[in-house]
Order: C-alpha cells, then sequence, then structure tokens
C-alpha cells in the first residue's frame, strides 16, 4: 500500500506539471553592449518560432530595455528587469520604479537575486517589499531564494529557503504568491560549473511546493524555476524534473545557439 501510495504521488504531481507552462528567462546581468545586443536580440528573434508552448523573457540591464523592446515587441519573446525600486518615486538616486519599467514594456522582475542582496546587503524584508511593488504592478516578479555552499554542507537548505519564503508570507501573506514566479538558485552554483544535480534540483523544487500547496489558490499552478549553471549539456535532465518548470539562464543566454538549445528543451 505504502509503494502504491508513492506511485500515486508521483503520477499526480506529473500530472500537475504537464498543466503549468514551462518558462526559461534569460538573465544577461551587467552584460552587453548596443551592438552586441543588436546581433543578440536578431538572432534569438531568428532561432525561436512565434508559436512556442514555453514562455520566453529576456531580462536585460535598464539602459537596454528600449532597444531589447524595440526587437522583441513583435516576437513570441517577453522581456522584463532585474532589479527595481521598493519605492514608487521620490528622492532616491539612482532607483527605478515599477512604473519606469512598464513604460518599456517590461512584464517582469527579477526580485532578490543572490547577487544583489549580496553586494547590497538586500534584507528579506526588503525583498518581500520589492516583490509587492511588481505585484501591485500587475507584472510578474521572478523571486529568487536559495542557501549558499556552507548552508547546503550543513544540512540546513530546507531551513534558509524557508525563511526566506516565510519572511514574505508574514508581511503579506500567502495569496502574494498567485501569478509569482519562483526561482530556485543555489548560491554556490550561480556562475559557477557546479550546477545542482537535477536530483537536487527536484528535492527543493518540490520541498517549496509542499510548503506552499496548502494554500489552494497558489498550489498546484505555481511555477518554480531552476537557475545555477544552467547551459544546453543539463537544460534537458534538469527541465524534466515533475517539479522543475522552467530555468533562470545566465551566461548561456548571451549565446543565442545556447539559449535557444535551453529554451528546446523545455519543449520537450
Amino acid at each position: 500500500m505504502p509503494i502504491l501510495s508513492q506511485q500515486s504521488k508521483i503520477q499526480q504531481t506529473n500530472e500537475e506539471s504537464v498543466m503549468r507552462r514551462k518558462i526559461v528567462v534569460g538573465n544577461w546581468k551587467m552584460n552587453g553592449s548596443l551592438a552586441s545586443n543588436e546581433a543578440l536580440l536578431k538572432a534569438l528573434v531568428e532561432k525561436i518560432p512565434q508559436k512556442i508552448s514555453t514562455d520566453i523573457v529576456i531580462c536585460a540591464p535598464y539602459p537596454y530595455l528600449f532597444q531589447t523592446q524595440s526587437y522583441l515587441k513583435n516576437s513570441s519573446i517577453r522581456w522584463g528587469a532585474q532589479n527595481v525600486a521598493k519605492f514608487e518615486s521620490g528622492a532616491f538616486t539612482g532607483e527605478v520604479s515599477v512604473s519606469m519599467l512598464k513604460e518599456f514594456g517590461a512584464s517582469y522582475v527579477i526580485i532578490g537575486h543572490s547577487e544583489r542582496s549580496t553586494a547590497y546587503c538586500e534584507s528579506d524584508e526588503n525583498i518581500a517589499t520589492k516583490l509587492m511593488m511588481v505585484k501591485q504592478a500587475d507584472m510578474t516578479p521572478i523571486l529568487c531564494v536559495g542557501e549558499s555552499l556552507i548552508e547546503r554542507e550543513a544540512g540546513i537548505m530546507e531551513k534558509v529557503v524557508s525563511k526566506q519564503l516565510d519572511t514574505i508570507v508574514e508581511m503579506y501573506g500567502e495569496d502574494i504568491f498567485d501569478e509569482t514566479i519562483i526561482a530556485y538558485e543555489p548560491v554556490w552554483a550561480i556562475g559557477s560549473d557546479m550546477a545542482a544535480s537535477p536530483e537536487q534540483a527536484q528535492t527543493m523544487h518540490q520541498f517549496i511546493r509542499e510548503k506552499l500547496s496548502p494554500n489552494a489558490k497558489v498550489g498546484k499552478s505555481l511555477k518554480i524555476i531552476y537557475g545555477g549553471s544552467v547551459n544546453p549539456q543539463n537544460a534537458l535532465q534538469l527541465f524534466s524534473m515533475p517539479d522543475v518548470d522552467g530555468g533562470l539562464v545566465g551566461r548561456a543566454s548571451l549565446n543565442a545557439s545556447d539559449f535557444q538549445s535551453i529554451c528546446h528543451s523545455a519543449e520537450i
């Protein structure tokens, strides 16, 4: 009986994953130039068909949002930003608001990437506030969560990720995760050659889904994508996991052929 119950659970998880449309997000980080962007964007529009069953998004640096919009507006590819201010307007030198992003057609925003939270000391509370700003603007936030190598080796990765999510729930309630994309990005895998194994990714994605699934409004429809050294060689195995709904892609998104290959893996 326990074996049958486990098999039923796996079958149910696989059926639910089929219902969720996959998404692949390219995070250019602080890379690009007008010339290199033009070549890359033209190549992506050429390589990625208009009719595709996967959502494709490019998150470009702020100065290149207009250029990105210009090349992608008639394609199947959407675009977004890598950060946003937690304020709507005011005397906040160097900040960019959600309304400014929307004027350039951005519909997605990455929130809480570890490269930012580490370098700029962003607290879980600040990240939660930014998440709410994006939601109130009817844009889709891509919330990054994950643990360091020390935390994984100590076996507390679930506790770390749980705390990151709990802060948001305490401030705004579980409904905030409706139409929110969660990106599980283990810090130790970002920008390295040490990606999480498909099994490691699945374990954490399943943990996140089960943690939030008691809320029926969020539940089965919650998209959880994996980030951390996603490449053409490992994308298919990662995306085949029942709770992995796509990827947040860094350096491989700067190469049109590599990114197209990763997007194709999400289609299979």
